[in-house]
């Protein structure tokens, strides 16, 4: 009995020290602020982050905007990266060299989970709009180091 009892009082510890400081969280889209994408990424993605800092540790959620004809090289992550495809059609393949025709279409509505280390590259055919959920730091870590833009 005694043993039952101190697993409910754990449980209800447990069960309250998750909801103490969660924040109740409503962003419509004309509240979604948008901005250049970090220098990681190739010129002319936006980005917007709606929970969390992604250059930090921890849960985040951020918005990426991709321009029709937009690439992106081989690259990885060090984290999982689920992505859901909000709007528009985004070619993403598996390998250590960009080459668009090994690609799969992604469309709306779809979900991505790309496991951390995993080389992959993607393109647009038309403007996409992805939700990342994830754990920061976020990192884009380019197969070819000449392929970053943030070396260019």
């Amino acid at each position: 009995m005694k043993r039952l009892f101190a697993t409910a009082i754990v449980g209800l510890v447990l069960i309250g020290s998750t909801a103490v400081g969660q924040d109740h969280l409503i962003l419509s889209p004309d509240q979604i602020e948008w901005k250049d994408a970090p220098t990681a990424l190739p010129p002319g993605a936006q980005v917007a982050n709606l929970r969390g800092d992604p250059a930090q540790p921890g849960l985040f959620t951020m918005r990426l905007k991709f321009p029709e004809n937009y690439q992106i090289a081989a690259h990885w992550h060090p984290a999982d990266e689920h992505a859901t495809v909000l709007s528009g059609t985004l070619h993403i393949g598996v390998g250590e060299k960009f080459d668009a025709a090994k690609t799969d279409a992604v469309s709306a509505g779809s979900l991505m989970v790309m496991p951390a280390k995993t080389n992959h590259f993607a393109w647009t055919d038309g403007e996409v709009v992805l939700q990342l959920h994830g754990m920061g730091p976020w990192q884009v870590n380019y197969v070819d180091p000449t392929d970053d833009p943030r070396s260019w």
